[in-house]
């Protein structure tokens, strides 16, 4: 073992033995409210609470934050879409009960469901469908990047046409980001989601942005009414105050579980713990509009550089797998490419030969505290060949934000492709026009356009499998791990199911006692 490795070995031989300490506090520790608290998730009223990863801080799904795991949960309890993913990726109608591509895939027609009314009493029609698609064009967020230049319109009241300027076989599977609000919702109607009127199973009691959304069932759901009285979705920081009130009672479900903690959980007989392989991946862009980093040889180094592999077993020995490509195993377009040597001394010589500066600092920017180990370790690791990189933790908001406007160098999230599809993955965020990470290649272009539009599924994940290798070769960014989402909740709950996407339906519970 050379002076590096031992080095390594050491920091995370700390690591561990800090993280360790967590879980005995986890175990250890008490509260005053806990399940004798009137309205707590242990107290069988059925009111069910959950403590989830990430904060919510917006409702609008829409806008600026529709794409992030948050909203993304508020928008499957509050609203509709014409399809949703089932638990295995497979596509099922919500709004829509059927759905057809004409002859070239250019348009695609849904046929909705009879009946349907918002939570206000209101009937849900085609128009609602058409206006709330142009007010997500109109606001231009993360999804409307699925749908360049597409336009919808109504053909009948129950009929929507959706067509778009070159063929996409894949609009069903983006349409899973897209949620139904009632037409006449401005583009900057931001007291609409103060108490908004929606179609799906839940609407809302009380919502304090990053702390807690309380949801109450919708009588008016077309679906089943969701059995619980009460769900609130608490945004609980740090973690081991997260794990002890799982423990305790006060709270019925938390996911996103380090694996350190698992042991723990999973040694208490009131506990289910469920460890389910996900669609995320930790997913790292490199700016390359930024002349420190717009050479493909210096970010390749910089991947080389890092010892992911060690990080890996030693955070997330059970929730983490090294990454073959640039999305995970059960997306469709996944194909595997030749995996990163670590090698620091090659990838100083190759920064050395590129003219790198190392006088420079790279920002990594990065959003929630449970990455801040693993996004450690990466800067300790790059710091071992000399170059200088700085952590920047931020607000969800103010990281999307920055995100949107290239504010950094190195940008981490961990990445889930809801769709099960690469296309609102890498057809989204990869190509010139999304401006996502100052990367632009035409080849890549035309590979994604190419298979965006084949309606053969071995055709589409051949030509995403060439687009994945000129990402991957290109370091585009560094991909690091695919993501296994760890479940923990009260035994009592009943039909409860780990969602692959970190975003649980808690409509199906039918019991919220603990």
């Amino acid at each position: 073992m050379n002076d590096s490795s031992e080095r390594r070995t050491g920091r995370f031989t700390g690591l561990a033995a800090a993280l360790a300490g967590v879980a005995v506090l986890a175990a250890c520790s008490t509260t005053t409210s806990g399940g004798d608290t009137e309205g707590a998730g242990g107290g069988g009223t059925g009111e069910l609470t959950a403590a989830g990863t990430y904060p919510i801080e917006s409702l609008d799904p829409h806008g600026a934050q529709g794409a992030s795991t948050g909203t993304q949960f508020a928008g499957q309890a509050l609203f509709s879409r014409l399809v949703k993913p089932a638990p295995d990726g497979t596509l099922t109608g919500d709004l829509a009960e059927s759905w057809e591509p004409n002859a070239d895939v250019t348009a695609w027609t849904f046929t909705l469901r009879d009946g349907v009314t918002f939570s206000d009493g209101s009937p849900l029609t085609a128009e609602d469908v058409v206006a709330s698609f142009d007010r997500m064009m109109e606001l231009n967020g993360p999804n409307a990047g699925n749908f360049p230049e597409a336009t919808m319109t109504a053909a009948s009241d129950t009929e929507v046409v959706l067509t778009t300027p070159a063929p996409d076989a894949s609009i069903p599977g983006k349409l899973v980001l897209f949620y139904v609000l009632p037409s006449g919702i401005a583009a900057d109607d931001t007291a609409f989601f103060n108490d908004p009127v929606g179609s799906g199973p839940f609407t809302v009691d009380g919502f304090t942005p990053g702390e807690t959304l309380e949801l109450a069932p919708n009588p008016d759901y077309f679906g089943d009414t969701p059995a619980t009285d009460r769900v609130v979705v608490r945004n609980i920081p740090e973690l081991s105050a997260r794990l002890t009130a799982l423990r305790t009672g006060e709270v019925d479900v938390v996911w996103g579980i380090p694996d350190d903690q698992l042991g723990v959980l999973e040694g208490d007989d009131g506990l289910t713990v469920e460890t389910v392989p996900s669609t995320a991946e930790f997913t790292m862009w490199f700016n390359s509009s930024v002349p420190a980093l717009e050479d493909a040889a210096v970010r390749r180094a910089l991947w080389q550089a890092v010892d992911f592999a060690t990080i890996i077993e030693q955070l997330y020995p059970e929730t983490g797998e090294p990454a073959t490509a640039p999305v995970t195993p059960v997306v469709l377009g996944h194909a595997p490419q030749e995996p990163v040597a670590f090698d620091p001394e090659a990838a100083r010589a190759a920064l050395e030969d590129a003219g790198f500066d190392f006088s420079q600092t790279l920002r990594l920017q990065f959003a929630n505290a449970e990455f801040r180990p693993f996004l450690q370790a990466v800067a300790s690791d790059l710091e071992e060949i000399g170059v200088r990189v700085e952590p920047l933790e931020k607000e969800q908001a103010v990281f999307t934000e920055d995100l949107l406007a290239l504010n950094w160098d190195i940008n981490f999230q961990q990445l889930a492709t809801p769709t099960f599809d690469a296309a609102s993955n890498l057809g989204r965020l990869y190509t010139c026009d999304a401006a996502r990470t100052g990367y632009c290649n035409p080849e890549l272009d035309d590979l994604l356009a190419r298979a965006g539009g084949s309606a053969d599924e071995a055709e589409r994940t051949d030509l995403y499998g060439q687009a994945s290798e000129i990402i991957w070769n290109d370091a585009v960014g560094m991909y690091p791990m695919t993501v296994s989402i760890a479940y923990a909740w009260n035994a009592d709950l009943e039909g409860f199911t780990p969602d692959p996407s970190g975003l649980p339906d808690f409509s199906t519970v039918t019991d919220g006692g603990s």
